[in-house]
Order: structure tokens, then C-alpha cells, then sequence
């Protein structure tokens, strides 16, 4: 009998989303399969799929133990996120080279469906840095009698949301620094800088928007600048590697003695970078935006804005021009807005009731005359008397202050 062929093995994805990417978060289901193409006909013993996410960090320093000798010290550390197992075909034997219980697959192309789902608990988005990765696959082994197993792995991409439609995300940040430039004995006017984004959180695409005041009253001549970096932070055996990276970055008109410039919004594009990671114990990924003053032949004065780069983009009513900027100016708006000086008083009693309606109500009807007792003589004069005159002063403060008085005495004590 002449043996069969495995002309593919491969893993796909039954991805719900337009781009056709496998992309997922905690919680969700994911399913694909598991395709084989054979010439032939081959045996199987067993087809074993694996899902797994990790993070792993790992770097090395040498380090010197004396005049002559040196040594390299390894850190490295690890975090599970997910480990899912379970068996296509056949099952698990201890007896490799068995020829019992194998399963024939014919010629063709065959697929095996698989699924499982990411677990509801805090993950970590997927991640590349330099000392460190954060990764999710899908693995499958095909064992066959004799034979090595043959495998095939495919990455799928996890993100940990992170929605900046939060208060916290959604707060403006700002700063401002001066800085005196001293030469020997002699001592030059400041450089002072005062910069402001409308908001913390941002996701990748946008632009941020900075306002900024810089002037120089120095004699140097000096550029104002702006940057987002991205810090990597790995951690393992109690030890710390930081990597800070350049990710974008704008400069200003320079600025000779005795000038100022005045950024209005001017724009600076987040391009296509990985979310902040905040919640893994190993790998951190924080960005930052730095306004700062290039001053050639000194420390440039800098003011650092932290910021977060989320998953889920602001909603269009919870957007800074639509929100936090217009609902101020709305409030402005409405403070400046006056009340008229005086109430407009009511109509006089006179002009609404006319003098013959009042005597026709004063008339007492026949069947009522035998109602001669005090009590309809009293609703008489109660409906039938006018009101007072209007008056914004109280004719009679010192009787309501007695009433008030009166019913505080008479009040229950709790």
C-alpha cells in the first residue's frame, strides 16, 4: 500500500468583521478550521489543537566579576492568558508507532472545526517591543504513525478595550514652566512656555490639538516643538527595562529675543501605534505628549502630558468641540445673558373684573336667603373682596416674621 501525501495544513479563522483580520477581546468566541489537503490516502493517529496567549519578557545584561571576567545575566519572566486544548480526530495514546485505532483520511481537502472562547478576565493586548511580546495562536499537530508530527500555528490578535469616553480620559491637561538662561555672571531675561490639549485619551488616526503660548526674553534664539513617545516598560525578576520611543513630532517658528507665538489648535497626528497597555503585570505601554522649547547650548524647557491611546473613539456628543469646550462657552453664555431689571407686575384687579361684575357676584340669589349664619357671610366677603395691590415690598414684614417665629416654637423636637 503505497502511502498518501499532506499537501496543506493550515488554520483559518471564521472572522465576523469587513477587514477579514482575526481580531477578538476578552469574552468573545472564536472559531475557525482546521484544513488538510492529501494526495492519497493517509492514517492519522490524532489531529490536537492548542489555543494560547502570553506575555513574555526577556533580556540580558553582562555584567563584570572581576579585572578578567565577565558573565551575562538572563531575565526573563512570563503571564498566561489563555491555554485551551482539545482533539480533532482520534485520541491521545502513549504508543506512538501504534497501528491501532487510527483514523483514514482520503484524498481531498478536509476541514475540522474548532472553537473556544477567550476568557472574561483582564487580558492584555496583542504587543510587539523589543524586550517583550504579548501574543495569541492557534496551534494544531497532526500525529501519524512513524512519522514526525507535523505542525501549523497562525497568530490572531487580541485587544484589552480601553474606552476614552470617561471622565478621566476626557480631562483637559496642561502645564506651564519658565526657565532663566545664565551665562557666567550674567543672567538673561526667561523663556516661558504654557501649553493645553483638550483631552487625555486619543486613538490612533486622530490629532491632537494643542494650545500653546511660548516667549522668549532671552538672547538666544529658540524653537518651539512638540512630540508623543511611547514608553515600553518590561519587568522580570524584580528588575526594569524602559524603552522610550519617538512616535511623532511637530516644531514651531523659531523665536529670536524679545518674541512670542501662539499655537491655536496646532494639529499633531497620533499615526496607526498599539493601544496602551496599563493592566500586565510584565509589559507596560504608556505614551506621553512633550511640549518643550529647543534651547541650543541648555536643557530645553519641557512640560510632559501624559495620554492614553484607547480601542473605542470618542463619541461624536462626547467630543471636546461638542462637549467639554461648547458646553463651557454655553455656560459663558448663559452667565452673560441679563434678567430684566424689574418683574413685569400683574394686570390691577380693576382691569380684569369690571365694577358691575363685582356687584352682580355681590347679589345673593332668593334660595339663599336663609343662609343669614356667619360662616356664608364670611366666604361672601373671602370670594368677593379683591386682592391687594401688587408690591415687590412686603407691607407687613413684622407679622410674617411673628407666624415664622410661631410655627418654629410649635415645631415637634426629633
Amino acid at each position: 500500500m503505497v502511502l498518501g501525501k499532506v499537501k496543506s495544513f493550515i488554520i483559518s479563522y471564521d472572522c465576523l468583521n469587513d477587514s477579514n483580520v482575526p481580531v477578538f477581546s476578552s469574552g468573545d468566541s472564536v472559531s475557525g478550521r482546521v484544513i488538510i489537503e492529501v494526495t492519497g490516502e493517509i492514517r492519522v493517529k490524532s489531529l490536537n489543537f492548542n489555543a494560547k496567549g502570553f506575555a513574555k519578557v526577556r533580556w540580558t545584561e553582562s555584567r563584570n566579576a572581576g579585572s578578567n571576567t565577565a558573565y551575562t545575566q538572563n531575565y526573563t519572566e512570563e503571564v498566561e492568558y489563555l491555554n485551551h486544548r482539545d482533539i480533532l480526530i482520534g485520541h491521545e495514546r502513549d504508543d506512538n508507532n501504534s497501528e491501532e485505532g487510527l483514523t483514514t483520511i482520503h484524498s481531498g481537502r478536509h476541514e475540522y472545526a474548532f472553537s473556544f472562547e477567550i476568557p472574561q478576565t483582564p487580558l492584555a493586548t496583542s504587543f510587539e517591543g523589543k524586550h517583550g511580546s504579548v501574543r495569541y495562536w492557534v496551534k494544531a499537530e497532526l500525529h501519524r504513525p512513524w512519522l514526525l508530527p507535523m505542525k501549523t500555528k497562525k497568530e490572531f490578535t487580541v485587544f484589552e478595550h480601553i474606552d476614552i469616553n470617561t471622565p478621566l480620559l476626557l480631562s483637559p491637561q496642561a502645564g506651564s514652566k519658565e526657565k532663566t538662561l545664565c551665562c557666567w555672571f550674567c543672567t538673561s531675561g526667561p523663556i516661558s512656555l504654557s501649553a493645553k490639549i483638550e483631552r487625555k485619551g486619543y486613538t490612533p488616526g486622530e490629532s491632537i490639538q494643542i494650545f500653546a503660548e511660548i516667549e522668549n526674553c532671552s538672547s538666544r534664539m529658540v524653537v518651539p516643538k512638540a512630540a508623543i513617545y511611547q514608553t515600553q516598560t518590561f519587568y522580570a525578576k524584580g528588575k526594569m527595562k524602559e524603552i522610550k520611543q519617538l512616535v511623532a513630532n511637530i516644531r514651531g517658528e523659531s523665536l529670536s529675543s524679545s518674541k512670542t507665538e501662539t499655537w491655536n489648535g496646532k494639529m499633531l497626528k497620533i499615526p496607526p501605534v498599539s493601544p496602551s497597555i496599563l493592566d500586565c503585570s510584565i509589559v507596560r505601554v504608556e505614551y506621553s505628549l512633550m511640549v518643550y522649547v529647543d534651547i541650543p547650548g541648555a536643557m530645553n524647557l519641557s512640560i510632559n502630558m501624559p495620554l492614553v491611546i484607547g480601542t473605542i473613539p470618542l463619541h461624536p456628543f462626547g467630543s471636546r468641540t461638542s462637549s467639554v469646550s461648547s458646553q463651557c462657552s454655553m455656560t459663558m453664555s448663559w452667565l452673560s445673558m441679563t434678567l430684566p431689571e424689574r418683574l413685569e407686575a400683574p394686570p390691577a384687579y380693576a382691569e380684569i373684573v369690571t365694577e358691575e361684575q363685582r356687584q352682580g357676584c355681590l347679589e345673593v340669589s332668593s334660595g339663599r336667603e336663609n343662609f343669614d349664619g356667619p360662616l356664608f357671610a364670611y366666604i361672601q366677603e373671602f370670594r368677593f373682596r379683591p386682592p391687594p395691590p401688587y408690591s415687590e415690598i412686603d407691607p407687613h414684614p413684622d407679622e410674617a416674621m411673628s407666624a415664622v417665629e410661631q410655627r418654629l416654637h410649635t415645631c415637634p423636637s426629633r
